[in-house]
């Protein structure tokens, strides 16, 4: 498949799957602390092993009952935040997060005043540094990191583009170039994070990529790495 083949690929991806998590949780990204914040959330719900739309709708949950930012989240109750997740139908993991998110809170108001402006600023911008420190918060592991980067590309643009490997993993399926070089350069900058999501949602199930046309489903399988967004 060559260039013009890759990029009719990518656009019947994104026009089918092209929606970044953030949307779905009605969270309009923008570079200010509340949406910073919620996509924070997000990022460590989504990182459980859980269905994505369960984490989704607690996310949307949670924000729904006033915990929209940090502080927010850290004043309120334990049993607050858990009626919150139960709502949204995240009970697997509902009390551990409940005590995992106000910790998380209390980190972000006392380490950058609740504004995640200051994180990107104290990692100089740069993407690994970022991880590293987003690492830091109780709950944010590897998973939840990459996936907030993956997220916050479009309004973070020294981020980008990043396409980490669970990104990498849906392109290969999907018999796209598995450098994110390459596969930025078939986006629009602002489509970056719709990209980095869909891939994902190809990289975990197998239907998405079989949706796309002129994919004939011989990539390589990739249930064998971490199955975590």
């Amino acid at each position: 498949m060559g260039g013009s083949g890759h990029r009719a690929t990518v656009r019947a991806l994104l026009d089918r799957h092209g929606r970044t998590y953030a949307e779905e949780a009605a969270i309009r990204l923008g570079d200010t602390p509340q949406p910073l914040y919620q996509l924070l959330v997000l990022a460590h719900l989504l990182s459980a092993r859980i269905r994505a739309a369960t984490a989704v709708a607690a996310a949307r949950a949670l924000f729904d009952a006033g915990l929209r930012d940090a502080r927010r989240m850290r004043d309120a109750t334990w049993r607050q935040r858990v009626a919150a997740l139960g709502e949204g139908g995240y009970r697997r993991y509902d009390e551990r997060t409940a005590t995992q998110l106000g910790k998380a809170a209390e980190l972000v108001l006392d380490r950058y005043g609740g504004d995640l402006r200051r994180l990107r600023e104290k990692a100089g911008g740069d993407p690994d540094a970022v991880g590293a420190l987003l690492q830091e918060v109780p709950g944010i592991g590897p998973a939840g990191a990459a996936i907030f980067l993956r997220e916050v590309q479009g309004v973070w643009p020294d981020c980008a583009p990043y396409l980490d490997g669970k990104a990498l993993d849906g392109a290969e399926r999907l018999g796209l170039p598995a450098d994110p070089g390459e596969l930025a350069a078939l986006v629009g900058r602002a489509e970056l994070p719709a990209l980095a999501a869909a891939l994902v949602r190809a990289a975990l199930d197998r239907s998405v990529a079989d949706s796309v046309p002129g994919v004939d489903g011989v990539a390589a399988d990739t249930g064998g790495r971490d199955s975590r967004r």
